[in-house]
C-alpha cells in the first residue's frame, strides 16, 4: 500500500540526519550521493506524485512542501534534486497513457531531469520526430533513467521524452553553489522520439493534456509555472532553515577574538538571532500560503493571469528574503565561518545560487507586476 502523507513526512524526517551527514561529501562529489537517492526512493518520497494506478501515493501538494523542506534543510543540493524528481513525475502524467505505462510500469517512478534546449531542432519523420539539441541546467541527470527536452519543433515548441541512454551527458557542473546537484548539460543528436513521447509545449504549460485527463486528480493538470514555483519554494525555505540551524550553533559557541567576549551573552547577538529566526519563520509561512492558494484552485483549475503573477511575485519575494537573511547570517558569523569545514558557508553559497534562478528573478518579477497594473503587455514569458 502506498505511504500516507503523514508517513511520507515522517520518513523524510527520519532520513534527513543521514542526508545531512553526507552534505559536505555531496558538494565534493559534484553530484547527489548515491545513498541519499537510494534513501529517498526506499522511503517512497520520489514516488509521492506518481498516479495510484502505478503504485504512487498521489500525495497532497502541501506534503511535498514539508518533505522537501526537511531534505533541503539537511542538504540543499539533495533537496533541490528531490524537489525536481518528485515534481517531474507529474510531467510524465501529461504525456499519452501508453508513455505513462512505459515510464512508470517498470518500477513505479522515474528519475527525470527536464530542461530546455535553446538550440533544439525537431524534424517530423515517419512515426515520430528526429530531435537534436543541448539542454542546459539538467538537474537530476546524474541518476536519470529518462530525460525531458523542450524547445523548437517543426510545428511549434514541444517537449520530448527520451531514455537517458539516447543522450550524452556533458560535464559542465563546476559551480561554487549547489555544487552537489550535478546539474550538467545533456545532448541529443538526431534521436528518434515516437509521437507518443512528444507533447505540445502550449498544452504542457497550460496544464491539462490528453494524458493528464485520464486521471481524476487535478494535480496532473496543474499549469507548469505554478508547479515550478511550488517545486522551488521548499528548497528556498528549507535551505534557509538549515542555515538558521548552523547560525544558532555558531551563536551558541562563538567567543570573540581579542576581547574574549561570549557572543551569546551580548544584547546585539540576541537581536540578530531574533531577526534571523523571525525572517525564517516569515519565509516559511509565506511559502505555505502559496501552496494553500494553489491547492484551493486545483479542483476547478481556474487559475487566472493574476493568480500566476501573484504566485510568481510571492516566490520572488521569498527568494529575495531568504537570500538577504542568509547574507545577514553570514555577515554576523565571523571570519572563521568561511572555513571550508563550516556548513554555513556552503549553505550560504547554495542559497545565493538558488535565489539567482531566472524563474524568480526579483527585478523581472517586479517589472511585470507593475506593467500589469498599468494594463501593459508582459515583456517576459515566465508569467
Amino acid at each position: 500500500m502506498p505511504a500516507s502523507d503523514a508517513e511520507l513526512i515522517q520518513r523524510a524526517r527520519d532520513i534527513a540526519p543521514r542526508i545531512k551527514a553526507r552534505a559536505a561529501q555531496t558538494a565534493e562529489l559534484r553530484r547527489p550521493h548515491d545513498d541519499s537517492i537510494r534513501d529517498m526512493v526506499d522511503a517512497e518520497l520520489i514516488q509521492m506524485f506518481v498516479p495510484r494506478r502505478w503504485g504512487g501515493s498521489e500525495a497532497s501538494l502541501s506534503t511535498m512542501m514539508e518533505v522537501v523542506e526537511l531534505i533541503a534543510a539537511a542538504c540543499p543540493s539533495t533537496g533541490w534534486i528531490a524537489a525536481f524528481y518528485i515534481a517531474h513525475n507529474t510531467y510524465v502524467a501529461k504525456f499519452p497513457e501508453a508513455t505513462q505505462e512505459l515510464l512508470f510500469g517498470p518500477r513505479g517512478y522515474v528519475l527525470l531531469p527536464a530542461a530546455g534546449a535553446p538550440d533544439m531542432e525537431a524534424r517530423k519523420v515517419d512515426g515520430g520526430w528526429e530531435v537534436s539539441g543541448r539542454a542546459a541546467w539538467g538537474s537530476g541527470i546524474m541518476h536519470a533513467d529518462w530525460v525531458q527536452m523542450s524547445g523548437k519543433a517543426g510545428d511549434g515548441n514541444r517537449s520530448f521524452l527520451m531514455p537517458v541512454s539516447d543522450v550524452e551527458v556533458i560535464d559542465t557542473w563546476h559551480y561554487t553553489g549547489m555544487a552537489g546537484t550535478g546539474s550538467a548539460d545533456y545532448v541529443a543528436r538526431k534521436v528518434f522520439v515516437p509521437d507518443d513521447r512528444a507533447v505540445s509545449a502550449a498544452d504542457f504549460y497550460a496544464g491539462p493534456t490528453e494524458g493528464s485527463r485520464i486521471h481524476a486528480n487535478p494535480h496532473y493538470s496543474i499549469p507548469f509555472l505554478l508547479s515550478a514555483y511550488c517545486t522551488i519554494l521548499p528548497v528556498l525555505t528549507g535551505t534557509l532553515l538549515g542555515a538558521l540551524h548552523a547560525f544558532e550553533e555558531i551563536a551558541d559557541k562563538r567567543v570573540r577574538n581579542f576581547s574574549g567576549a561570549v557572543v551569546r551573552d551580548q544584547q546585539m547577538a540576541h537581536v540578530t538571532l531574533g531577526e534571523m529566526q523571525i525572517a525564517t519563520r516569515a519565509a516559511r509561512e509565506l511559502a505555505r500560503s502559496v501552496y494553500r492558494r494553489v491547492e484551493e484552485g486545483l479542483p476547478k483549475l481556474a487559475f487566472t493571469v493574476e493568480d500566476r503573477l501573484a504566485a510568481k511575485g510571492q516566490a520572488a519575494f521569498i527568494s529575495r528574503l531568504c537570500r538577504d537573511t542568509v547574507n545577514a547570517m553570514m555577515a554576523a558569523s565571523g571570519a572563521s565561518s568561511y572555513h571550508v569545514d563550516q556548513p554555513i558557508q556552503r549553505i550560504w553559497r547554495d542559497l545565493n545560487t538558488v535565489a539567482s534562478h531566472a524563474f524568480w528573478d526579483w527585478d523581472v518579477t517586479a517589472e511585470q507586476t507593475g506593467r500589469h497594473h498599468f494594463g501593459l503587455p508582459f515583456t517576459n514569458p515566465l508569467v
